[in-house]
């Protein structure tokens, strides 16, 4: 199986994209074959500093690293090293309906933000199906909020295939039956993370860097205190039982304390006796223990650029070739020398 996946370099990477998604993608590395990316050019329809881009790239790559991606078990590249995922938005782009792509979520979720609705991002879907398909993936790992640029990319490698591959069935888009021809495009599947933490930010909304509430993986040791210490709550005495709902105290001592650890936590927590500043400092002793070894690990890569671009530039020629293969066969389809 083979199994594709990417970050977008858009913002420093937080406790939220560990637990929602990059800590399957580091168990998943060892399930056959697995490829990531740092979609760089997602990224430019909301960083538009080329200085802020080219760091927060770097950022990406090294989260992945220090956080257990194993450069000889899974292919770790730029989105923008490998062109030919531009082309292959392109003549993607020439079968999909534009009726698709104004219902996209994430288009309507971006300009409700206030984002502003440019071509980039309305087009956003198409260069994520051209990640996806340009690598024949098999699986995708995402969310519930994301199932819906799965199945573009399926509607859209159907239309292509049919409308380019003489032979090609939509109900038997593999050609296992007699007289039928495999897609040059293949359907991907939503490998959905059906346990993938919702991360409470520190204001109790969901964590996101559009927010500005986030804990930073990789963030300033005092910066990571302070912004623990501002965990949004309530006014409940310390000799009272704390509530248990819109409590995002309670729920990130949950999601990084060890079960036996947190029962512990759990019990005081609804008997009462303890006052919110006990368990903030028992939540940053958490974040130290869980976080330490690859925050570590991120600063001994820190000071060896030299190997994080050799580890890019590796992923890049490995994923290439993988892309050059299929933009072969889409060229001839499609009658381009």
């Amino acid at each position: 199986m083979r199994t594709l996946s990417g970050v977008q370099s858009s913002g420093r990477l937080h406790i939220g994209n560990y637990y929602g998604a990059m800590r399957q993608f580091v168990q998943l590395q060892d399930q056959g074959e697995a490829y990531y990316f740092i979609a760089n050019y997602h990224a430019l329809t909301t960083v538009r500093d080329p200085k802020l881009a080219l760091e927060l790239t770097r950022d990406a790559a090294l989260t992945y690293l220090s956080l257990g991606l194993d450069p000889k078990k899974a292919v770790l590249f730029r989105q923008s090293d490998v062109k030919e995922v531009v082309e292959l938005y392109w003549i993607l782009g020439t079968v999909v309906p534009q009726s698709n792509l104004e219902r996209a979520h994430s288009y309507k979720d971006k300009v409700a933000q206030g984002i502003s609705p440019d071509f980039g991002l309305f087009a956003y879907p198409v260069l994520m199906a051209a990640d996806i398909l340009l690598y024949s993936a098999d699986a995708v790992p995402v969310g519930k909020d994301q199932i819906q640029h799965i199945e573009f990319a399926r509607d859209w490698a159907v239309k292509f295939n049919t409308q380019y591959v003489p032979g090609y069935d939509p109900a038997d888009p593999e050609g296992k039956e007699r007289g039928h021809a495999p897609g040059i495009l293949k359907l991907p599947a939503a490998h959905l993370q059906e346990s993938a933490a919702t991360v409470p930010g520190i204001d109790g909304r969901k964590m996101s860097k559009s927010y500005g509430n986030t804990l930073e993986l990789f963030g300033e040791e005092k910066d990571i205190k302070k912004r623990i210490m501002s965990i949004k709550t309530d006014s409940t005495p310390v000799e009272a039982p704390k509530p248990t709902q819109d409590a995002p105290l309670y729920d990130l001592l949950k999601l990084m304390l060890p079960a036996s650890e947190f029962a512990d936590v759990d019990a005081t927590w609804k008997a009462g006796g303890k006052g919110y500043g006990d368990y903030k400092k028992k939540l940053l002793e958490a974040f130290h223990t869980t976080f330490g070894p690859a925050r570590q690990r991120h600063a001994e890569l820190l000071a060896d650029p030299g190997e994080v671009e050799r580890i890019l530039q590796d992923g890049a020629q490995r994923a290439r070739a993988e892309a050059t293969r299929l933009m072969d066969q889409v060229r001839r389809a499609v009658g381009i020398p």
